[in-house]
């Protein structure tokens, strides 16, 4: 949090997600990111079937292991007294 940032202002900068919170932007990034490489796997496939759905979907897996690598969690789990 940075300073003269309420607790309200920085949970503003999330949106839920399947009970997840996520940044706007990190999720840009990695949908983009995604859809450019299954797209460009799909559209680029050499061959006649079954190879561009192959393509496509080796290019949507490796967008999503890219994005795992570049993008970090940001969640701080914390135990509170009590809980076990």
């Amino acid at each position: 949090m940075k300073d003269g940032e309420t607790m309200q202002e920085e949970n503003d900068h999330y949106i839920d997600i399947w009970g997840d919170n996520v940044k706007m932007k990190d999720l840009g990034i990695s949908m983009l990111l995604c859809i450019i490489l299954a797209l460009g796997g799909y559209i680029f496939a050499p061959g006649d079937d079954p190879q561009p759905l192959l393509f496509g979907l080796v290019g949507g897996v490796t967008g999503f292991i890219i994005s795992s690598i570049l993008i970090k969690p940001k969640r701080n789990i914390s135990r509170m007294k009590g809980d076990e």
